[in-house]
């Protein structure tokens, strides 16, 4: 009898679920079949085939898009290894799934993601899957692996473990090499709500792909729609709660002396300001000394008060109602403020 061979074999018939239509060799075996069975079935003519080097669909025909995704996903266990189910109190992240660290990027996340510039999950020759750089595993078949430094936490879609969406979406620019495509995508990303702009061009710069000039005319194309839909929420915002207008989008400057800046919007009578902080998360994070923070405290000696918001938050509409409250509190406590320093206000 072969050591790995279960001393109770556990039937097939009964397994309808996806992760049972597709099986390793290893789960195989642990339901009783030795490797010559299983290359049996595998034969022309037989009722399995093998899609992968060690992962077997167990009926004929095409394999379907889940099917696929989760033999791509068995592909990268390794070949001790069975996927487990997880329980009904298991986290939503990638282990939880039973594949490790490995996720599904590129096209296939963003077609589960559900972008319409990307071909569905069945025209897709390959599926891409983003692993630990130190995996020793070579891309094969229809999988094509994506190496990581580091592997950022998934998410389950439809339950299989997929990269955030900024992730997935410089995975896929990585392959393109037409400037309207890669427009496209990055347009959808931040107008679809998918993804914020600074998160898209972060990933872009740890993929070293902003030194391609069509991702560099996107990447601009871009952080002009990601402005573009923050204001928009920012002239919602004034407009629903019923704050005074102000004056958007202007430059402020001392008289004859140097300029202080650009506002998003700005209250001239009341010298309240509001500003949109495009900043990467770690700038945000950055010492209180940075360069926002010393402008922001140079406008405050001038008597001015400026608020600041990011684009993110602005699509809670919670925050959106705070950063209201916000704002009209500072209007309305500019009266008991001493007057500011006189200032010239210009368009941007």
């Amino acid at each position: 009898m072969n050591p790995n061979t279960p001393l109770s074999p556990r039937p097939l018939h009964h397994l309808s679920d996806v992760r049972h239509r597709v099986m390793t060799a290893r789960g195989l075996r642990e339901h009783g079949l030795t490797g010559s069975e299983v290359a049996a079935r595998c034969r022309s003519g037989g009722p399995w085939q093998q899609l992968l080097p060690g992962v077997f669909l167990l009926h004929t025909g095409p394999a379907t898009s889940e099917e696929r995704l989760h033999a791509a996903l068995m592909y990268t266990l390794p070949r001790a290894q069975v996927p487990r189910q997880p329980g009904p109190s298991a986290a939503p992240q990638a282990e939880s799934a039973g594949y490790g660290q490995a996720m599904v990027t590129g096209p296939a996340a963003l077609a589960l993601y559900r972008f319409t510039c990307v071909p569905s999950l069945l025209s897709l020759e390959h599926i891409d899957v983003l692993l630990p750089r130190t995996r020793r595993l070579r891309s094969n078949g229809f999988v094509r692996l994506v190496r990581a430094h580091t592997v950022p936490r998934a998410r389950l879609v439809t339950g299989v473990p997929v990269a955030p969406v900024a992730r997935a979406v410089a995975d896929t620019v990585a392959q393109l090499t037409d400037a309207s495509a890669v427009r496209a995508l990055l347009s959808e990303a931040v107008r679809g709500g998918h993804a914020e702009a600074t998160a898209v061009v972060r990933e872009l710069t740890r993929a070293r792909l902003l030194g391609r000039p069509h991702v560099v005319h996107a990447v601009e194309a871009l952080l002009a729609e990601g402005r573009a839909v923050a204001e928009g929420r920012l002239y919602a915002m004034v407009r629903e709660h019923a704050l005074p207008a102000p004056l958007w989008n202007v430059e402020l400057r001392l008289p004859g002396g140097p300029c202080l800046g650009s506002v998003d919007a700005f209250w001239p009578d009341h010298a309240v300001a509001l500003e949109l902080d495009t900043r990467a998360p770690r700038e945000q994070e950055a010492s209180v000394w940075s360069e926002p923070a010393r402008r922001r405290e140079h406008l405050e000696r001038l008597g001015v008060v400026l608020v600041r918001v990011t684009p993110k938050k602005l699509k809670d509409a919670e925050v959106l109602g705070q950063t209201a409250a916000v704002v009209r509190t500072a209007l309305v406590a500019s009266a008991d403020r001493d007057p500011g320093a006189p200032l010239v206000v210009l368009p941007r």
